[in-house]
């Protein structure tokens, strides 16, 4: 496998010479991420940043030409713009609007951005405050989601299955996860973890945290060789080792810490002693508070995740029980909130 992705990675990675201008047609797989007057998105590899309007969403088919300058398209002009008619796409936007007609701002964007992935609606100077906390990875579905969705749906189908019957049904639900959520690295990187762990328990295995770990970048690289120089991919992955080999020797020095923070303070800080080197060469800075931020939030990313989630669905069906379900997640992203605006 190790050997196929380096092929993979010779072969199919795109050749671009500084100053040659592209045409590129591609689906766009990861949600825009949207400033006052520009929007962003990733094309075969090249980040390109467009007017505002018309709108791009996660999912529509994007024709766009530009000038290549250090990965980077520029002069970027937006040719044609196909909007999705996939079920899947439209489903997730009846969420979003629903979660944006439900609560004021950010809490609404929060919400989308924890049970979806959508950076779209987060107000600027919110994703400001999470960049500089180091908050970031919270709000953006990630790893963490996908275990609590995966835990979730386990707990609910072993209510009334047997758990080898209930084990498909849940591999299923994660795999929809994905798919709703932006198939972006970090995501689909804990859906293989999670889908080894499962099938390890159906066959009656131990499965490697550390296997599982190689297994699922081996794979994603093979799919798409590109992810090699994706940030969030590395990230995703120093992050998880780093929490591997240090979180439960850190756990065990910090008994004098409550125990509602104990945990998210350990992983936080095990991730950071991965993370941190990466992101103060890449973007010259790094707060050092950071584990302790996450510490105080973390405990309410299961609630939002678990709770936004059904609430927004139920919203679609029955719309006075799902805006009552996010009238009671009010205080816990009211919380997130103030405290990351008090730290950033």
């Amino acid at each position: 496998m190790i050997l196929l992705v380096f092929f993979r990675f010779v072969l199919t990675r795109p050749v671009y010479k500084n100053g040659q201008t592209v045409r590129i047609t591609s689906r766009v797989l990861q949600e825009p991420v949207r400033y006052p007057f520009s929007q962003i998105i990733s094309v075969a590899g090249l980040t390109v940043s467009l007017p505002l309007f018309p709108e791009i969403t996660y999912g529509d088919r994007v024709v766009v030409e530009g000038k290549v300058e250090r990965g980077k398209l520029v002069n970027g002009n937006l040719k044609t713009v196909i909007e999705s008619r996939n079920w899947f796409y439209e489903f997730r936007k009846k969420i979003i609007d629903f979660y944006q007609k439900s609560l004021p701002e950010p809490s609404a964007s929060l919400i989308s951005g924890m049970v979806l992935g959508s950076k779209a609606s987060i107000p600027e100077k919110f994703w400001e405050d999470l960049k500089n906390t180091g908050t970031a990875h919270v709000v953006v579905a990630s790893g963490m989601n996908v275990s609590i969705v995966a835990g979730f749906l386990l707990g609910l189908f072993v209510l009334f299955l047997p758990r080898r019957r209930a084990i498909p049904l849940v591999l299923g639900g994660i795999g929809l996860y994905c798919v709703l959520s932006g198939l972006d690295a970090p995501i689909i990187r804990a859906a293989i973890m999670g889908t080894v762990a499962l099938l390890a328990q159906e066959a009656g295995r131990v499965a490697s945290a550390w296997r599982a770990l190689l297994l699922s970048a081996l794979m994603m690289l093979i799919v798409k060789p590109l992810w090699l120089t994706d940030l969030g991919f590395i990230l995703s992955f120093v992050a998880t080792a780093s929490i591997l080999i240090f979180e439960v020797k850190i756990r065990s020095k910090l008994s004098f810490v409550p125990g509602v923070l104990r945990e998210g303070l350990s992983v936080s800080l095990a991730a950071q002693i991965g993370v941190a080197p990466i992101l103060f060469v890449t973007f010259g800075q790094f707060n050092i508070l950071s584990p302790v931020i996450n510490a105080l939030i973390l405990w309410t990313v299961p609630p939002i995740t678990i709770l936004g989630a059904i609430g927004g669905m139920a919203g679609l069906i029955l719309p006075g029980v799902g805006r009552m379900m996010m009238y009671l997640l009010y205080p816990f992203t009211w919380y997130f909130v103030k405290v990351v605006e008090v730290f950033g």
